[in-house]
Formats: structure tokens, C-alpha cells, sequence
């Protein structure tokens, strides 16, 4: 048998490496963290990963010595004594794990209480709602609403209220927080908070439907400075375009062939007043599109509007909009590319 485990021990050893290799820093590493929250996470995985450790290697060590002290010695006929229980021993495999476990549980139930209670007064109030496949931001008192791409002001104390009024979602920035459940017309909060300038994914973290894996987000955490003129130019009505081919697209948008406006809301317009599907107010202005997985690009928005449900399967728009439902209604090629032109003007 020893010879056997001799003999593959450089293959496992090998499988055990190839296996490890993955990077702390990749796009949705929790261990490239750039946030107290995540920080905080990180910090009790490793806590309970390494006194996890401490006792693997404890018991491991002691059915070592037991197997080489007690085994049966070469060419013995002698049979072990037999016992039953020992009183010593158990009260001490008893007492000695239950101190240990209380000494962990110290820092974990300190981590989860820090991670657990929202801020008292938190810098901005962000109301998350989540839909099938896409994740809506509404800022408490700062009249914004957008979609998919949520900015914040770095090293500022952020609570999230979530929301879903359709299936159980969970929301997930890998970098700056862990996941929390969205759960049906109940409600549920986190708080976060970047302390990095830059750009972090997220997505849904908990099975929603056909395109669950698609549903998926940027957040953007901002200087001060920026966040302002963010937050200053996303409260600005949309841009009312001249070009002519950007204008075709306007009118397309607001016709009722299209009943665009009927899902989207333009502020300014009268007749964009949807809710159904994400705010395009200033659409042109987010770096990515179709929740996350797609570059804001003319060929992408183009392909999107073409056939939505090729892109991702199961979304409200191919499955309720007039012009995927009603072949009178489809949408012919030059109507594509201007509706596509308005949408990019929207910045």
C-alpha cells in the first residue's frame, strides 16, 4: 500500500497545485479586498481557515502516533487488550474543543455583528431592486435613478436597501462586499463602502432564472468631486438630439410601433414614462450595457435590439415588447440603427 501512495503521491502533489493556482487579485477575487466589509470577511476566512488547520494537523498527528504505537509488531501473535471508553480521555476531547470554539467565536461573532449593523448615518442611501435579469439603483434623497451601474463616493459609509418584487436574488460586489439575499417582497440591507477609486463587478449571487448568470453589474466608486458631478448630471433631462439619423431614433422611440416608452422612462419626456425596464435617461453615458455583460458600443446595442432574447435568454423585452411579439411591428434594419444612434446619444 505504500508503496502505491509512493507511486502517485508526485501526480496528487501535482493535482494539488494545479488546482490552487488561480490569483488573489482576478476581476471577482474575495481576496483582493478594497473594502472594510470584504476586509472584514477576509480576515475571518482566514481566522477559521488556519484554526481549522491547527486541529487538522492536531488529529492528524494523533492517529499517526496511535497507528505506529499500537500496531500489531511483526511476527506478534498477541491479541490487544480490550477496552471500552476512557473517562479521562473523552472529558478532555469534550472541554478542550468546546475552549477553542469559544475562543473563535469571539472575532466571528465581532465580524458579524460590524458586518450585520448598517451604518447610523450613512452618506448616501441606495435602494437596490432587483429584477429578472437586471439590477435597478434609486438614490434615497438624491432623486437618481439607473440602472446596472451604481457609483459611489469613495471611503463613504453606503446602506443598501434591497428589494425584489419577483423571484429570490442575492447581490454581490466580490472586492468590496459579500453577498446578500434579495428575498421577495420582504426586504434587506448591507452596507458597504469603497476605499479604492475605480471600477468593481458584481452580480447576482443566487439562482433567478434562464439568465441568472447574465444578470450582472459594475460598481463605480468615485472621487468626491466626481460623484458630485455625477449625481449633478444624472438629475439633467436627456439630450434632445438635432442629428438627423439621431432624430429618426427619437421619434422611433417615442412612437407607439415601438412603445419604447411604455417599459423606459427619458426624464423630460412625456412620453417615456415606463418603469417596466431600466431608466435611459442618460444611457449613453454607462460603459456597459444588458446588465453588465456587454461594451456600450453601436455593434452591441445594435445586435441587442435585433433579437434581445438571443443575448439573453428569458428578459422581459423579447418576451412583452410589440416589436418582437407582433411580426407587423418588427423593426426594420435602418429603424434599428437609428434607435441605436438616439440610445448612444444619450449621455
Amino acid at each position: 500500500m505504500f508503496d502505491t501512495i509512493k507511486k502517485f503521491l508526485p501526480i496528487l502533489l501535482s493535482l494539488l497545485f494545479v488546482i490552487a493556482c488561480g490569483g488573489f487579485d482576478g476581476p471577482q477575487s474575495t481576496f483582493d479586498t478594497h473594502g472594510p466589509v470584504a476586509k472584514e470577511q477576509a480576515d475571518l476566512f482566514y481566522l477559521i481557515l488556519w484554526a481549522g488547520m491547527v486541529v487538522l494537523v492536531a488529529v492528524e498527528l494523533a492517529i499517526i502516533y496511535i497507528y505506529i504505537k499500537f500496531r500489531r509488531k511483526k511476527n506478534s501473535t498477541r491479541i490487544p487488550s480490550q477496552t471500552h471508553g476512557n473517562t479521562k480521555l473523552e472529558i478532555m476531547w469534550t472541554i478542550l474543543p468546546a475552549i477553542f470554539l469559544a475562543i473563535v467565536s469571539v472575532p466571528v461573532l465581532s465580524a458579524i455583528w460590524t458586518i450585520g449593523t448598517p451604518p447610523k448615518n450613512p452618506d448616501v442611501v441606495v435602494n437596490v431592486h432587483g429584477h429578472q435579469y437586471w439590477f435597478e439603483f434609486e438614490y434615497q434623497d438624491l432623486d437618481v435613478v439607473t440602472a446596472n451601474e451604481l457609483h459611489i463616493p469613495v471611503g463613504k459609509k453606503i446602506l443598501i436597501n434591497l428589494y425584489s418584487n419577483n423571484v429570490l436574488h442575492s447581490f454581490w460586489i466580490p472586492k468590496i462586499a459579500g453577498k446578500t439575499d434579495i428575498i421577495p417582497n420582504q426586504g434587506n440591507y448591507m452596507w458597504i463602502q469603497g476605499d479604492d477609486v475605480g471600477m468593481y463587478y458584481g452580480q447576482c449571487a443566487e439562482f433567478c432564472g434562464e439568465s441568472h448568470a447574465l444578470m450582472r453589474f459594475r460598481v463605480v466608486v468615485d472621487t468626491d468631486e466626481d460623484f458630485r458631478a455625477w449625481i449633478s448630471h444624472q438629475k439633467s433631462e436627456a439630450f434632445v438630439p438635432n442629428d438627423p439619423l439621431e432624430k429618426s431614433g427619437y421619434d422611433i422611440f417615442m412612437s407607439s410601433k415601438a412603445g419604447c416608452g411604455g417599459c423606459h422612462m427619458i426624464n423630460g419626456s412625456k412620453k417615456a414614462k415606463g418603469k417596466i425596464g431600466p431608466n435611459l435617461t442618460h444611457f449613453g453615458s454607462r460603459q456597459h450595457m444588458a446588465a453588465g455583460i456587454l461594451e456600450n458600443n453601436q455593434v452591441n446595442l445594435r445586435n441587442w435590439i435585433r433579437n434581445p432574447d438571443m443575448i439573453k435568454p428569458g428578459n422581459i423585452m423579447s418576451g412583452q415588447a410589440a416589436v418582437y411579439m407582433d411580426p407587423n411591428k418588427s423593426l426594420t434594419e435602418s429603424e434599428v440603427i437609428a434607435l441605436a444612434s438616439y440610445l448612444q446619444s444619450l449621455k
